[in-house]
């Protein structure tokens, strides 16, 4: 089993910046996806950017140029700095680790990201 633990959510005004931080423990398969996606009120959860453990990233046309995403395998932990957020990006973000293995995903808890002024 894999537990994924994600901090960083908050409220921020329109044009800030906010970063997340999503750290994994337990039988974590070395050759694996990490990334996030995102859930606002009413509508899927949709992709918001990937990265695999050698570095390569995808990225949602939407956030492309505003978030960045990272990982540190050393840490099991993947990041996503978000910035000049705007309200449209208010969701509830999840942190995903796929399992290359068995296709299976695991997901976080989830943390509320709110753009408002």
């Amino acid at each position: 089993q894999v537990q994924l633990v994600e901090s960083g959510g908050g409220l921020v005004q329109p044009g800030g910046s906010l970063r997340l931080s999503c750290a994994a423990s337990g039988s974590i398969f070395s050759m694996n996806v990490m990334g996030w996606y995102r859930q606002a009120p009413g509508k899927q959860r949709d992709l918001v950017a990937t990265i695999t453990r050698g570095g390569i990233t995808n990225y949602a046309d939407s956030v492309k140029g505003r978030f960045t995403i990272s990982r540190d395998n050393t840490k099991s932990t993947v990041y996503l700095q978000m910035n000049s957020l705007k309200p449209e990006d208010t969701a509830v973000y999840f942190c995903n680790l796929h399992d290359s293995r068995y296709a299976y995903d695991y997901w976080g808890q989830g943390t509320q990201v709110t753009v408002s002024s």
